[in-house]
């Protein structure tokens, strides 16, 4: 069976996904994460089943790398929509 081309823009794949990774890697990754510990009171609160405390342990350092990671890879896949040849906008599965 041949490769299917939809002969569309792959650009705007690689924006959407870019912006989701910047957005959910550092928005909520780093961000949030960093700002729940700054704030959060000298006891700790609870939501359902976690526990976040004024000082990061383990588990918040590795959501803070994993969202800095996921940030990284938003700029690469906006950097690459650039480089990648632009194509008409087509809706999957519509035939031209």
């Amino acid at each position: 069976m041949p490769p299917y081309d939809p002969k569309g823009d792959v650009r705007l794949g690689y924006q959407i996904a870019g912006g989701l990774f910047i957005v959910l890697g550092w928005g909520f990754g780093v961000v949030v994460n960093l700002l729940l510990h700054r704030y959060a009171p000298s006891g700790g609160h609870r939501i359902e089943n976690f526990w976040i405390g004024p000082s990061m342990g383990p588990y918040a350092w590795a959501i803070a790398g994993l969202g800095a990671v996921a940030g990284v890879l938003g700029v690469w896949l906006l950097a690459l929509s650039r480089t990648a040849p632009k194509g008409p906008f087509v809706l999957p599965g519509v035939e031209s």
